[in-house]
């Protein structure tokens, strides 16, 4: 099984002392500077067998959970691109079948290609999309669309099928009309764009940022208007020469003055110099925190957010990037070089999506702002009930010893029970064998256990050593509080300390928490890496199956016969 903090004593890794990191009021933190590190996790040496409490902070923030209802979305030009996708497709069909064959063929090819083209994100367009860029997408469904409508003819009408010239001519009508009906929605949405441009906010400090502000400026063909630029972090960590909070302001130039004639041109710029050195644009002011942005975005009706570096990179971004996705705001990342991949990589060739394009020469792709939730639905439960139930069954006489052990040697106490955060941040009631000396509730809630803590006794070192005292959330499990496999479940305390700390662990609490997970099967038990543990639990929610939960478990079960307990 997984193993956490629990009733133990542990300091915490890549932890300051959260009295001083929430007692100072503002939300902004001076980041956390680094310690001496060992391994490979990058976080502090342990201190084996010491223990210190962590005081309760005097004003304890509230913890900044993901979203449980869906964010408001503007529309994106979809149901306009779906219209356009049916009337060429259908009078692609009446055109290029008979009479007879229209009818049966009609129904097949226009619910394939509509279902083929929204799994391929093509009614969620880039910044500039083009139908010559989706030509190829499109070509592509509509030849599996119309093959299955040939087979479909096929099954019903052996006397009317489309032979291969039928079907080839029906795909090239096909093609052509969606894609100039789609030109036509593009051209509409573009000079629409250009009337009403949508308010923006541009995110990142220097040079860059002052480029792509400058683009879309002048460009009114991207249809975003600049508002504010973003510089997430607190007020000492601005870029020299700029402003780092509300008053501040930055030139929509893209260039400063550098020497030269008035008027003149800028040397390899392409564009003329100010004169006396005033900006081509008017400046926009400057913001940094959550709270500014929100007011922001408020003021303005911000719709569009352009990030030039992924947001979850630093806790500051991370937390200006959940504060636009909850509040419906469309995300796009731009950097210049090739297209990106997902955490900003290159991606390989010949793998361009479709919302993935050029924003003045700075790849431009879209990016996903609020939490995706896993579409577990019913699966993930019915596979906890059909394990748990037998499993409780079999282990009924491992529980019945292990207590008996406890009773006897540690006396009374046999059950341990702690308050831990679940999904959507809802409090359960967590259930483990005792292993340590008791300890009062402060200490129990504010305290983090280290490996070879003086206060574990024998018995409770067998039962951690063999994961054993864990048996108890099997009954947490069946209750619906946990499932079998998900982020482990950790004390309030922790939770809002360390989504503070870090980017993303807040996020964790999108899924039933659990017994064991990614995390853990990797090594990440106890004292190891928070930072490392929040990064494999969202990659776990992200890309949840039934078959990685039974992969997770059979690993879990492996590590016990090798006693791999804390």
């Amino acid at each position: 099984m997984s193993t956490d903090s629990t009733d133990d004593s542990r300091e915490p890794h890549s932890a300051t002392n959260p009295a001083t990191a929430t007692a100072e009021g503002p939300a902004r933190t001076t980041p956390v500077l680094p310690r001496p590190v060992s391994g490979t996790g990058g976080e502090p040496v342990p201190q084996e067998g010491r223990s210190a409490p962590l005081p309760l902070p005097s004003a304890r923030e509230p913890v900044a959970l993901p979203p449980t209802g869906p964010a408001r979305r503007r529309r994106t030009g979809g149901p306009a691109l779906l219209t356009a996708d049916l009337a060429g497709t259908a009078a692609a069909v009446l055109s290029c079948a008979g009479p007879h064959a229209a009818p049966v063929l009609l129904a097949p090819v226009c619910a394939s290609l509509p279902v083929l083209c929204a799994r391929a994100g093509l009614y969620r367009p880039g910044l500039d999309p083009q139908a010559l860029d989706e030509l190829p997408a499109v070509g592509k469904r509509a030849a599996l669309a119309w093959c299955v409508g040939a087979t479909v003819l096929a099954a019903c009408d052996r006397t009317g099928a489309l032979g291969p010239t039928g079907l080839l001519a029906g795909f090239a009508v096909n093609t052509a009309l969606v894609c100039a009906l789609r030109a036509l929605v593009h051209g509409v949405r573009r000079r629409r764009g250009r009337r009403r441009p949508r308010s923006a906010l541009v995110v990142g400090r220097g040079e860059t940022a002052r480029a792509v502000t400058a683009a879309l400026v002048e460009r009114p063909r991207y249809g975003l208007r600049p508002t504010a630029l973003v510089e997430p972090g607190p007020d000492d960590a601005a870029a020299p020469g700029g402003s780092g909070g509300t008053g501040g302001s930055a030139s929509a130039s893209g260039s400063g003055s550098t020497g030269g004639s008035d008027g003149g041109k800028l040397p390899g710029t392409g564009r003329s110099e100010p004169a006396d050195g005033a900006a081509a644009h008017p400046p926009l002011p400057v913001l940094s925190t959550p709270e500014e942005v929100a007011r922001e975005v408020a003021r303005h009706a911000v719709r569009d957010a352009v990030f030039l570096q992924s947001p979850w990179e630093d806790p500051h971004s991370a937390a200006v990037a959940g504060m636009l996705g909850a509040r419906g705001v469309d995300g796009w990342l731009v950097r210049p070089g090739c297209a990106l991949g997902a955490h900003g990589g290159h991606a390989p060739s010949g793998s361009r999506r479709p919302d993935e394009a050029h924003l003045w020469g700075f790849s431009c792709r879209r990016l996903t702002l609020d939490c995706p939730r896993p579409r577990t639905g019913l699966r993930k439960r019915l596979l906890d009930i059909a394990l748990v139930t037998p499993a409780l069954l079999l282990a009924a006489p491992v529980l019945a010893g292990c207590a008996l052990a406890v009773r006897v040697l540690d006396g009374p106490g046999v059950l341990f029970r702690q308050e831990r955060i679940g999904q959507d941040g809802r409090p359960f009631t967590l259930l483990k064998f005792r292993s340590v000396r008791p300890a009062d509730d402060h200490e129990a809630a504010t305290r983090w256990s280290v490996a070879g803590d003086a206060r574990t006794s024998p018995v409770g070192r067998l039962l951690r050593r063999t994961s054993l005292d864990e048996l108890p959330q099997l009954w947490n499990v069946l209750r619906g509080d946990m499932s079998l496999v998900g982020p482990r479940p950790e004390r309030p305390y922790f939770v809002g300390h360390f989504s503070r700390l870090h980017p993303g662990y807040a996020q964790r609490h999108r899924t039933p928490v659990g017994i064991t997970g990614l995390a853990q099967v990797h090594g990440l038990r106890g004292d190891t890496s928070i930072a490392d543990r929040a990064r494999f639990d969202n990659h776990y929610i992200e890309t949840w199956s039934l078959w990685q939960d039974v992969r997770i478990i059979c690993r879990t079960a492996a590590s016990l016969f090798r006693l791999e307990g804390r």
